[in-house]
């Protein structure tokens, strides 16, 4: 890893007090991105005065800074990382390493907390339940939609993520789930971060959050529901094959409730209940 470069991707509104303080902490041979997404505080100006690539993405959204991140990225590996300080950049070589030596795809840190206060509960179980649902809908044993993240560059744009709101994390597991890649975690860990919360920080920021999360997870359901049924029309006929009904194409039995799906490798996809998966969060 001496030779490698990585740009590391960080989505900033009014992070000023922070930021010193994540770029110093990122190691040698790591870029930092600083994506401004609307600042009022001189965060650009701090950015730029510690050695960051700065860039302006006026469209608001954590997805949309994001993206702009991307575009601007250059090097072979791209790494996200919040810049309120919860995490810790000097983490980021471990993540790099499992990508780089074809272990994964795409390495996830999963937040362990620090510190008391670093996870405010309401966030904290709302992760849990939207994790249930992920681990349900991709069959990856993941725990945390944790926002460190690492990923071959190219893999990633070619991944063409869509969503410029809270659902990115989530859209570029389940497109990365679509495209057969390997995902997986493992632990950092979470501190109290520097600065107010822009998003899991409040109860509005988690339940918009949550709302786009959960309307990402109902697309690729139905995506995946479909492709299903075009397999299975599109496979030869026989005698014991019987023919789709009406509840097939609707993802949904003669009592309303959502069946599992096939994808076209043959594997299992389970239905995703949110109740069901509060009750397993709880449990």
């Amino acid at each position: 890893m001496d030779d490698m470069t990585v740009d590391v991707i960080l989505p900033c509104l009014d992070e000023a007090d922070a930021l010193p303080r994540v770029i110093g902490r990122l190691p040698e041979g790591f870029r930092a991105i600083v994506v401004d997404n609307g600042s009022t505080d001189g965060s650009a100006e701090v950015a730029r005065a510690h050695g960051a690539v700065v860039v302006t993405e006026p469209r608001r959204g954590f997805g949309s800074a994001c993206a702009a991140g991307l575009a601007a990225a250059t090097a072979d590996f791209v790494a996200f990382c919040d810049a309120d300080a919860s995490m810790d950049p000097a983490e980021l070589p471990g993540l790099v390493e499992r990508v780089a030596n074809g272990r994964v795809d795409l390495a996830l840190g999963r937040r362990v907390p620090t510190a008391r206060g670093a996870w405010a509960p309401h966030a904290r179980f709302a992760n849990r339940v939207l994790a249930v649902l992920m681990r349900r809908a991709t069959g990856y044993r993941l725990h945390d939609l944790g926002p460190m993240r690492v990923m071959r560059r190219e893999q990633l744009v070619a991944l063409d993520l869509q969503d410029r709101r809270s659902g990115y994390p989530l859209e570029m597991v389940l497109a990365a789930h679509a495209a057969g890649l390997r995902v997986d975690e493992s632990d950092i860990g979470y501190a109290q971060r520097i600065g107010d919360s822009k998003v899991t920080g409040t109860l509005r920021g988690t339940v918009n959050a949550v709302r786009d999360m959960s309307r990402l997870l109902r697309e690729y359901r139905s995506r995946d529901r479909r492709s299903a049924l075009e397999a299975r029309l599109a496979a030869p006929t026989s005698t014991d094959v019987r023919p789709v009904a009406a509840a097939d194409i609707a993802g949904t039995d003669t009592a309303g409730a959502e069946t599992a799906g096939t994808d076209t490798a043959g594997s299992r996809t389970a239905a995703v209940s949110a109740p069901a998966a509060v009750e397993e969060v709880r449990s």
